[in-house]
């Protein structure tokens, strides 16, 4: 009878503590769960500062710039960077037209089609 006093005052409390555990790892589990219908990145795009960008046209040269290719317009002022560097391949040291969404805080057009001037 001894023994089997003994083992349940050394089980009781470890099952406690076990089950004490279990109950405050919940909350931890329920906020690092993603939630779907929260999760607006994957079904919405975020707001950035283009505010209400629209696609324009940009009429200039593809070049090389570095490692990369630009676009430097027709004013030979102005330099763009592309985003699409693989439809840029393309037309290397062509003339062209470039359709996309230009963000201004780093120059950048996002391509969405290049075709001859």
């Amino acid at each position: 009878m001894r023994k089997i006093q003994f083992g349940l005052s050394m089980m009781l409390p470890a099952m406690a503590l076990s089950v004490a555990l279990c109950f405050a790892s919940q909350p931890t589990l329920a906020q690092s769960a993603p939630d779907p219908s929260r999760d607006t990145t994957s079904q919405q795009p975020m707001p950035s500062d283009q505010g209400a960008a629209s696609e324009k046209t940009f009429e200039g040269k593809v070049v090389k710039s570095g490692n990369k290719l630009v676009l430097t317009a027709a004013d030979g002022k102005t330099t763009y960077q592309l985003d699409d560097q693989q439809k840029a391949q393309d037309f290397l040291n062509k003339s062209v037209k470039v359709t996309g969404v230009l963000d201004a805080s780093t120059g950048t057009i996002h391509v969405s089609a290049i075709g001859p001037a």
